[in-house]
């Protein structure tokens, strides 16, 4: 359905994109990205080239039209108007700094990725890339304003810390359904186990949305307390899952095909019933779901939080952060150093003992 969803606004976006964003889509696509990053990817660059054309940086009328060589010869000022004018944008629309910065990076980081197709991964005829002046290679990203410690601070009151991860499950296992009417029951009752499931798992493991949403049955081992999952960039991986969550995934398995008539085709870990049937529950599903039990149980968070719940917790325990990095699935521990600040208390304590 999600899937589905995408792919239609894929075919809309590429009914008017220029054929060199075609032929990085066809690419790409194999990889593999998800549509919803594809989709994401192919609006940036519909943003740019119309912003190319009102801005009169090339004579059409369309972004079809735009031929390759204004990206072999575009000039570095050119993007740093486009980024400066994504700055404006955004402070026009009131947003803050923590939000700002990640939305015109997004931006800048699908054009280096469609750059990079055309300089680095694209054959002519002659063998050679398409051009090989890539311009991205001389804009910087935007860097927050925010320190480690602020961007921490600010997290923290949305993490599960604590035994707080485990009185969520126990509420939604037991409290959760005292505030719904008989026909929310109805249907709470048959996803509660499911929900417990993917809570619990995302919990234990880190896992992200996606990789939640697109596991399948056959790659959970819940003898050794693993999962196999596709990361970003389509690489594949084993998960460990903390101990503590594996019953909640155990009651749904033994549940699952009773509750949602899942045949031997039904290759999803997490279903849902859709006209009778068993499909696949889709991403943005588990996010509303986690939205739902968790603004109740304390305060709203999406499975990103739980995900970085997991990640302190974890380096409050080891204190390594290349274990942490490893368990998110992510090649190095640059980005591990927001969860050192969240749940390291030695700079409190050496202040106490000043």
């Amino acid at each position: 359905m999600e899937k589905q969803h995408y792919l239609k606004l894929i075919k809309e976006e590429l009914s008017s994109s220029p054929w060199y964003v075609k032929e990085y889509y066809q690419a790409k696509s194999t990889i593999p990205l998800s549509p919803a990053t594809l989709y994401q990817y192919l609006t940036e660059f519909r943003r740019f080239f119309n912003w190319l054309i009102s801005e009169n940086i090339v004579s059409v009328a369309r972004p079809a039209d735009i031929d390759i060589q204004v990206l072999a010869k575009l000039k570095k000022e050119t993007v740093e108007l486009y980024k400066s004018a994504l700055l404006n944008q955004t402070k026009l629309t009131g947003a803050s700094g923590s939000r700002t910065h990640p939305t015109i990076n997004r931006s800048l980081n699908a054009l280096s990725s469609l750059f990079k197709y055309l300089t680095e991964d694209t054959e002519d005829d002659n063998g050679e890339a398409y051009f090989y002046r890539n311009v991205m290679h001389k804009i910087s990203l935007v860097r927050t304003s925010e320190t480690y410690a602020t961007r921490a601070a600010n997290l923290k009151t949305k993490l599960m810390l604590g035994n707080t991860d485990h009185d969520y499950l126990e509420f939604i296992d037991n409290k959760y359904e005292s505030s719904l009417s008989p026909v929310q029951k109805r249907y709470f009752y048959r996803d509660k186990k499911r929900d417990l499931a993917i809570n619990a798992l995302l919990l234990g493991s880190g896992l992200r949305v996606s990789e939640a949403a697109n596991a399948d049955l056959r790659n959970l081992n819940l003898k050794t307390g693993t999962i196999g999952v596709v990361r970003k960039g389509g690489q594949r991986d084993t998960v460990p899952i903390a101990p503590w969550t594996l019953p909640y995934i155990q009651n749904y398995i033994n549940s699952r095909k009773e509750m949602y008539h899942a045949t031997n085709d039904d290759r999803a870990l997490f279903l849902s019933a859709y006209r009778g049937k068993a499909s696949r529950m889709q991403a943005n599903s588990i996010e509303k779901m986690v939205a739902k039990y968790s603004t109740v149980f304390k305060v709203r968070v999406t499975p990103h939080k739980l995900r970085h719940t997991l990640a302190s917790k974890l380096y409050l325990a080891t204190k390594n952060e290349q274990l942490v990095a490893t368990q998110l699935g992510q090649n190095s521990t640059s980005a591990t150093g927001l969860y050192t600040h969240i749940i390291d208390e030695e700079q409190r304590q050496g202040l106490d003992k000043m």
